[in-house]
């Protein structure tokens, strides 16, 4: 079974002409990327969000209550709100996406140094598993996840916003990730046929569908 392939070694084997398209999220070197000939697309932005396993009730937290839980101070959802059930806080990797836009965003986690209790999900796979079968989980996912996740995720709203559509359009809901598409600088026509649906009405009702928000 693969194991997939990070964005640094996509980017590698779209330079090495093994695959004609390679998906990207965040913090890329554009101009960089262009001397190495290839193009790269903006198509989307995606809230990232914290999920909670369906067994949480709870709708709302603020950026002070996930502080809380993520320092260990908080163990409870009846603290929050909810049920009398163990909180079980996940994360990603700081060197990943999802924990950066985090930590860059919500002030009282940007130093925080993460107690042995949380536990650490190495790839979005395996924090998309742990939040659909773990009861009392929450962790930084995102909306895509969410949508895919047939309820046995929910996304909570932070400070009150919900990550919706309309709410990352207006930036009103402030965690958000870009997307990208990476094709060489002259696509084959097939590549060129796909960008160009992605791009249209069609690609973007694909899209938000899957809880993003088209980019054009």
């Amino acid at each position: 079974m693969g194991t997939g392939l990070g964005t640094k070694a996509r980017l590698q084997a779209l330079e090495d002409g093994k695959i004609d398209i390679a998906l990207a999220s965040h913090g890329l070197v554009v101009e960089e990327l262009s001397r190495r000939g290839m193009a790269v697309h903006e198509i989307a932005k995606v809230a990232v969000v914290f999920g909670v396993n369906a067994s949480v009730p709870v709708a709302n937290l603020t950026e002070a209550q996930i502080c809380e839980m993520y320092a260990g101070r908080v163990t409870s959802w009846k603290a929050l709100g909810g049920p009398d059930i163990a909180i079980a806080p996940r994360t990603r990797p700081d060197s990943e996406v999802d924990t950066e836009v985090v930590r860059a965003k919500i002030a009282c986690l940007k130093d925080l140094k993460m107690p042995d209790g949380v536990k650490v999900m190495p790839r979005s796979g395996d924090m998309a598993k742990e939040l659909a079968v773990t009861v009392g989980a929450v962790g930084m996912t995102t909306a895509t996840v969410v949508e895919q996740s047939r309820g046995q995720i929910k996304a909570v709203s932070l400070n009150g916003t919900l990550p919706s559509v309309d709410n990352i359009g207006r930036k009103t809901y402030v965690l958000t990730r870009d997307s990208f598409l990476v094709t060489k600088a002259a696509p084959p026509p097939t590549v060129a046929k796909f960008i160009e649906f992605v791009r249209s009405s069609a690609g973007a009702a694909v899209i938000v569908t899957n809880g993003a928000v088209p980019v054009k």
